[in-house]
């Protein structure tokens, strides 16, 4: 299928189809933006997590240990290269023991994930009065802080 020969309504109606085919697979759980769906899934497979309900406030998942997750992912587009994590509200409250976040190639692939304890994210975080949240960027040195965990090859290892 050559893409570029169809048109804006065709392509998106084929992102509507591809969003709901994703969906019916089990890879993602809602038809919007995948990123932060497959980053869920990725971690839950790979680790063997328990995905939280969608009304969590805090948490995504949950291990066997009773370990709370929050899961987040950053697609880096050609276009777009910043590392900014979504939102994180209450921060400081806790909520969650550890951030588990991917970073994608454009094509979704992953091109490096890490779990970082709780205190890293609140200590390495900004908080943004005008959205009340904290802004987490996803930098290459947070791999170098003690405690963090590289978890890329784990999350590589995933086929659905």
């Amino acid at each position: 299928m050559d893409i570029g020969r169809l048109t804006a309504a065709e392509l998106l109606a084929l992102h509507a189809k591809v969003a709901e085919e994703l969906r019916g697979r089990g890879i993602v759980r809602s038809s919007n933006n995948p990123t932060g769906d497959l980053a869920e899934t990725l971690f839950c497979r790979a680790f063997g997590w328990t995905q939280s309900g969608n009304s969590h406030p805090s948490a995504d998942a949950t291990g066997e240990d009773g370990v709370l997750y929050q899961i987040k992912g950053r697609r880096i587009a050609p276009h777009n290269g910043s590392r900014q994590l979504s939102a994180m509200r209450g921060l400081p409250d806790g909520g969650f023991h550890f951030l588990a976040a991917v970073l994608f190639r454009p094509d979704y692939t992953v091109q490096r994930a890490a779990i970082i304890p709780h205190a890293l994210v609140l200590e390495n975080s900004r908080y943004m009065e005008h959205t009340n949240s904290w802004k987490f960027l996803l930098r290459d040195v947070a791999w170098t802080w003690p405690g963090v965990e590289d978890v890329t090859e784990q999350l590589r290892s995933v086929s659905f």
